[in-house]
């Protein structure tokens, strides 16, 4: 059988002449092999012309979001290749006529991408992982390192195509280029080839000895054979089924998403590095780097967004209390969020937010969200690879060249597609756009209720309740106009409710006076995230919401954030006169004191932020009229919301 020289010259003689080879530095004891692994050799040993050597190319490293390209194997003395789009019968046939399966990192990666992609397929039992089977001799890191060390070389014809540059071979198809796809099949064939040399040289370093009847092995004999070098004949371009992806077009057009206008922020720990940050108008973008808090808080108001994307960290782990190590409560709740977490079991690469590193740039991420929301401006955290999976861009890596190809493909424009721009400003655009998913509908949140979620775009429309917020002053009519969309079958919930629910547990007296005492406490002390998360599970599960007494900027802000368009404000106000004679006839006030108890109620501190509610509402509704009358009002504004919706 032929072969490139896959063994430096001092190993080959080794190996030719049977003497040992070269003396390694053991880092452990090489243990006895175990009765089952023994057994599991021994069997493809006997059998090796029915072992098959499989390696799978895929989109990226992630089981949930990235897919498989290509699959390759050698089994029986011919290798073999299937492409996405292909008919899968000649695979699913390998698999099941084999008596065991070698790979490497297989057991975690490849079989898993295998099931999932392939639910019919039947993969042997037996399971050899040359990664464990090497850590078992000394032989450690990628397959790539461990054929440097024992001096194998199939990679003549492949230069330095390593695994990131396969997803851009992959990418290159996509786009009409056949030649790479061929130097993938190249590219898989090699690793397969390889894996029979690595596992002749474990079992020698092993000192396992397969004796029947004096039969010798050599699996690469079977892992490269002939025709290794051989691509197939029958490779076509890649199908509409392949190079179809969404576009901002189809997505988001006749959504009110469409028009939204979305700041994306690409945000670095420090001052002194500059930020990525973009202005998205409907699928329009301006890009530039920021440097300074002050600036990017400037131009980010001046462009008056619908909502700030951040990619960022915009909170702490559940329990935590600062940002860095030496937080008491450290140890007991650790440096990782539950957003983290989930994306680690979805096989996504993700530094945790507290990691030392990561420190200054997550208290950055939190104290500029928590100024634009005070400022009424919702504000998300955004994951950016997950958009840019959905859009068929290659992942952070690949360079300006793909991002800005695929941010065109996608469709959005600007002056970022004709001149150098930095990888960080076009981070921001794809920061943005999970904005634009999130605002449409298209999106998941990963976190807690007392976590924020972090924000990952989903082409499944999640189904959102319309919620009707409603704010203004006292005795503006606020409760009134609730109860009218109670009666058209809202739910109705109102921030007072948790208040008052505080108030017992302190054995306090539930009245106006404790009520914005404790208001105003739950807002100075950074819970109004959470009065409004507790105001909202009281009517979780309702299509239809309406949400009474908003009284500061951050509950319209978080609404957004969590409804996208969904949500709608409406700021109801009166003559001050008009609300002065609702309010004594409302409390039975004698004449002699109700003037100063409206003009105390009404300059609480609680009620110092009200007018800022106007500037954020969607609709202003001046409520000067009998009360029988503002029903037929208020169906018309909601006619009006549902034509935007």
């Amino acid at each position: 059988m032929e072969y490139k020289n896959f063994l430096t010259p001092s190993l080959a003689k080794d190996r030719d002449l049977g003497s040992k080879l070269k003396p390694i530095k053991p880092t452990r004891t090489i243990k006895p092999i175990p009765k089952k692994l023994y057994g599991e050799l021994s069997l493809c040993c006997e059998y090796p012309e029915k072992v098959l050597f499989l390696d799978i190319e895929t989109t990226g490293l992630s089981h949930f979001y990235d897919e498989i390209t290509v699959v390759g194997w050698s089994i029986g003395g011919k290798s073999q290749t299937f492409v996405k789009g292909d008919d899968v019968t000649e695979l699913l046939d390998a698999a099941r006529h084999s008596v065991a399966m070698v790979t490497y990192n297989g057991i975690r990666f490849d079989q898993r991408f295998l099931k999932q992609e392939h639910p019919s397929i039947e993969l042997p039992d037996v399971h050899i992982d040359l990664m464990y089977l090497c850590r078992r001799v000394n032989l450690t890191g990628g397959q790539k390192a461990i054929e440097i060390e024992l001096g194998i070389d199939f990679r003549e014809e492949i230069g330095d195509v390593d695994g990131f540059a396969a997803v851009l071979l992959w990418h290159e198809y996509l786009r009409g280029n056949m030649s790479s796809l061929n130097r993938l099949i190249q590219y898989n064939r090699a690793d397969i080839a390889a894996m029979g040399s690595i596992f002749d040289i474990a079992l020698q370093r092993l000192g396992f000895v397969h004796d029947l009847f004096g039969k010798k092995v050599k699996f690469q004999d079977w892992s490269a054979p002939k025709n290794m070098n051989s691509l197939p004949t029958n490779l076509k371009s890649a199908s509409n089924e392949l190079t179809r992806a969404p576009t901002f077009r189809e997505l988001f057009d006749g959504l009110p998403a469409a028009k939204s206008k979305i700041v994306g922020i690409d945000l670095t720990g420090s001052e002194t590095r500059p930020t990525g940050w973009c202005a998205l108008k409907g699928s329009h973008v301006e890009t530039k780097m920021i440097a300074t808090d002050a600036d990017i808080i400037a131009q980010t108001v001046a462009a008056k967004p619908d909502v700030i994307s951040i990619d960022s960290p915009l909170c702490l782990p559940a329990g935590r209390q600062t940002v860095f190590d030496d937080d008491p409560t450290r140890d007991e709740f650790g440096i990782m969020r539950q957003c983290e977490r989930e994306l680690k079991r979805r096989g996504i690469n993700v530094y945790p937010s507290l990691l030392p590193s990561m420190q200054k740039l997550t208290a950055r991420g939190i104290r500029l969200a928590k100024g634009f929301r005070e400022l009424g401006i919702p504000v998300i955290e955004s994951y950016p690879g997950a958009a840019q999976d959905i859009m068929r861009i290659p992942r952070k890596g690949a360079g300006e060249k793909w991002l800005k190809l695929g941010l065109g493909e996608f469709g959005v424009q600007g002056d970022f597609l004709r001149k150098k721009v930095t990888h960080d400003e076009l981070d921001a655009i794809t920061s943005a756009l999970v904005g634009t998913f999130h605002l449409a509908g298209l999106s998941e949140e990963l976190g807690t209720q007392e976590e924020p979620p972090l924000i990952i775009p989903d082409l499944k429309v999640s189904k959102r309740p319309t919620v009707i917020g409603i704010s203004g002053p006292i005795a503006a009519g606020k409760t009134t106009i609730a109860q009218v969309l109670e009666d058209e079958g809202y739910a109705y919930t109102r921030f007072s409710i948790i208040i008052d629910e505080i108030l017992s547990k302190r054995n306090l007296k539930a009245d106006r006076k404790n009520r914005q005492k404790i208001g105003l406490e739950i807002n100075e002390t950074g819970r109004q995230r959470e009065l409004a998360e507790r105001t909202i599970a009281r009517v979780s599960g309702f299509n239809k919401i309406v949400v009474d007494g908003l009284r500061f900027p951050d509950d319209h802000a978080f609404l957004v954030e969590k409804f996208g368009f969904n949500f709608h404000h409406i700021f109801v106000d009166a003559q001050k006169s008009t609300r002065k004679k609702r309010y004594i006839e409302r409390l039975k006030l004698k004449t002699q004191s109700a003037n100063a108890e409206f003009e105390r109620a009404s300059s609480s501190e609680v009620e110092a932020k009200v007018d800022k509610m106007q500037k954020l509402a969607h609709e202003n509704y001046f409520n000067n009229v009998p009360k029988y009358d503002i029903a037929g009002d208020i169906i018309t504004i909601m006619n009006k919301f549902q034509g935007e919706t």
